[in-house]
């Protein structure tokens, strides 16, 4: 498979040397471990006497370091007093109490310490609990579209953003000729995730529910839900009890899965977060067709899915932006800067037009307004805001 240097791997770069534990996260097969391969290249050949300690627990040549004493005992044996020792670990959360570990490691102070993981242990949100010592969090989606294109930039295939649209951004799918075959690898992939990331690890006693409530958020990516609302639906459809703590407990794990990223809503005039009727997007919206088909697309929602990711991709925390007469799709944040955006896949017709401008030309203050549209034209402002075709603006142009 072709290798192309993403964003990511200078964000590594930059934190050599710092004490921080350095954790990679993000959904299955969406390059952590090449990331982690093309960094310890970089070290090798940037760094003299860079001592590099690396181990891959998806190999079965490390499967006996999978108990934190074991694992342990590896590294310290290969401590070189005399260099610079860098420890290199993928998929670290298949070695039970790996966390005790990685704590002992860090306080150390021998070690530079970089891991990747894609379930619940490595969560953001987890990480101060898991280490006794400060982390930098580096997580890492899908190819977006400029990457897409990177990488068969050369190829005997011409890409569009349709093909994007239609495939995802998932590396490991680029390897098949055809979408059906494709299409088959992200069913694979998203069905391990739940099977093996899900129903093993929280032991799962309805697992026929927690497919069902995957496949009702497949179908409603970009629509504001609520656990107790998937409930009630369920239970009309199925006629067996749906409970919705149940529920809300599925809900959590496809997220702590990476299968799902929750947005909450923002009160752009009351400029405060609210609690309730959040809106999931998924991580790859490539398993969306590959898991429900393409016969109805909606090509609306996956473009507000696949603009959602991008922002959050770019960095920006995402919010659905409140209105006291609608919404605006996206309000999206980053230390002092603020922008509205709203997603539309066609404004040809001019009430379609109107309409999704609408809710920007609502928002009063000053911040800047972005409509995003497959225009197939050069970016062009309308009464303030900023029209631009999305294929361009995912490209960065």
């Amino acid at each position: 498979m072709k290798i192309i240097k993403r964003d990511y791997l200078q964000k590594l770069i930059d934190v050599i040397g710092t004490e921080d534990i350095k954790v990679i996260t993000g959904v299955r097969r969406s390059g952590k471990s090449v990331l982690l391969g093309l960094l310890a290249e970089h070290i090798k050949a940037n760094i003299p006497r860079a001592n590099l300690i690396m181990i891959n627990f998806n190999s079965l040549d490390y499967e006996h370091l999978q108990e934190y004493h074991a694992l342990n005992d590896y590294i310290e044996e290969r401590y070189d007093p005399e260099g610079r020792n860098f420890v290199l670990i993928d998929e670290v959360q298949m070695c039970e109490g790996f966390e005790h570990t990685i704590n002992s490691l860090h306080a150390s102070g021998k070690y530079d310490i970089y891991i990747t993981g894609s379930n619940a242990f490595l969560l953001s949100s987890d990480l101060a609990t898991l280490f006794t010592g400060r982390t930098y969090s580096v997580k890492v989606f899908p190819f977006s579209y400029r990457e897409f294109r990177e990488y068969y930039q050369g190829s005997e295939r011409r890409v569009e953003f349709e093909d994007y649209l239609y495939e995802g951004g998932l590396a490991g799918s680029f390897s098949y000729p055809e979408r059906e075959q494709k299409y088959e690898y992200l069913r694979e992939i998203y069905d391990t995730m739940i099977v093996r990331d899900i129903v093993q690890k929280y032991d799962v006693r309805r697992p026929e529910l927690l497919e069902e409530v995957s496949n009702f958020m497949l179908s409603n990516i970009a629509k504001e839900c609520s656990a107790r609302s998937i409930a009630d639906t369920l239970t009309s459809r199925t006629g067996r009890n749906s409970y919705h703590n149940s529920v809300g407990n599925y809900l959590n794990y496809l997220c702590r899965a990476y299968a799902f990223y929750k947005v909450s809503r923002y009160d752009i005039q009351g400029k405060q977060y609210l609690a309730s009727q959040d809106k999931y997007y998924l991580s790859d919206h490539g398993f969306r067709f590959a898991k429900l088909g393409t016969k109805t697309p909606d090509y609306g929602k996956v473009l507000e899915n696949i603009v959602a990711v991008e922002l959050m991709r770019r960095g920006y925390e995402v919010y659905v932006g409140v209105l006291r007469s609608g919404e605006v799709d996206f309000v999206a944040m980053k230390q002092d800067e603020k922008f509205y955006v709203q997603v539309s896949y066609d404004v040809s017709a001019e009430a379609t037009y109107a309409r999704e401008l609408a809710p920007l030309l609502t928002v009063r203050d000053a911040y800047p307004k972005l409509l995003l549209a497959r225009t197939h034209q050069p970016e062009y402002v309308q009464d303030g805001v900023r029209v631009v075709d999305v294929a361009d603006w995912l490209l960065g142009k």
